[in-house]
């Protein structure tokens, strides 16, 4: 099938022949499928997937006439991308909210800021609830229906009238990346634990290496080091409380 491809992408770059476009385009549905399904999950329960896959289907058929495949890069790498950008530009010229519930939450979002500036100080949703003459169950409907009709995309800007703006990806963490100052940070605090711990009593020092490194009960290392349990158990509370002393006097200083 792989053959089969390389074939139909060598025919379409020389002829550009729409029937052999329409037979890519069947083969790489299922990118398009895959994006709109994960995209879907993020999404208010309004947006319909369908909708979804055709605004990424623009995306697929535009990639098919820009893609070269004599570059060396995977039209799957290529292709990904540009279907998620078609189906968000697609999300970002669309209102899931009706008229009147963008209307209240302005009415909202005013009543919040004019009582925080009048008491100085955060408000309650029942005090937000009372300046909007409506009932805490009314008010707590009104900020499920705000809340299912918000869309924010990663890629948009943080102010509507900003184009070069900080968009969310340069706000939010990524719990998965690390941090270059934490990095140096563990590193340094590595180095001075082992300068700490080799200032140690020899058997302190064996005492935190069996229970610390080697995971040895208090138990097993009374039997390894043939003292009573309680005498390790001592030795380990002393080692510990050292440590951290004289942590804190290096860091301190």
């Amino acid at each position: 099938m792989q053959h089969d491809i390389k074939g139909l992408w060598k025919s379409y770059v020389l002829t550009r022949n729409p029937e052999i476009k329409e037979k890519l385009l069947v083969h790489y549905l299922p990118n398009v499928k895959y994006v709109a399904s994960r995209m879907l999950m993020t999404l208010p329960s309004s947006v319909e997937y369908d909708d979804l896959v055709s605004s990424g289907l623009l995306g697929l058929i535009g990639s098919v006439d820009r893609f070269d495949p004599e570059q060396g890069v995977k039209f799957e790498t290529f292709v990904l991308p540009r279907i998620k950008g078609a189906i968000l530009d697609e999300l970002r010229t669309l209102d899931w909210a009706p008229r009147s519930l963008r209307s209240k939450a302005r009415a909202m979002d005013r009543a919040i800021v004019d009582m925080e500036r009048e008491l100085g100080r955060s408000v309650s949703d029942i005090e937000v609830a009372d300046r909007l003459e409506m009932s805490h169950l009314e008010f707590s409907s009104l900020q499920r229906e705000i809340t299912s009709a918000s869309l924010l995309s990663l890629d948009g800007s943080l102010r509507e009238d900003s184009e070069n703006g900080t968009c969310m990806y340069d706000v939010v963490e990524n719990p998965l990346a690390e941090s270059p100052l934490l990095t140096i940070e563990n590193e340094e605090l590595k180095g001075l634990l082992v300068e700490v711990i080799n200032e140690m009593p020899e058997q302190e020092r064996l005492v935190i290496s069996l229970y610390y490194y080697e995971e040895l009960t208090l138990r097993e290392i009374g039997n390894v080091m043939d003292i009573t349990e309680s005498r390790v158990s001592q030795i380990h509370t002393k080692a510990v409380g050292g440590l951290k002393s004289k942590l804190m006097n290096e860091v301190i200083s």
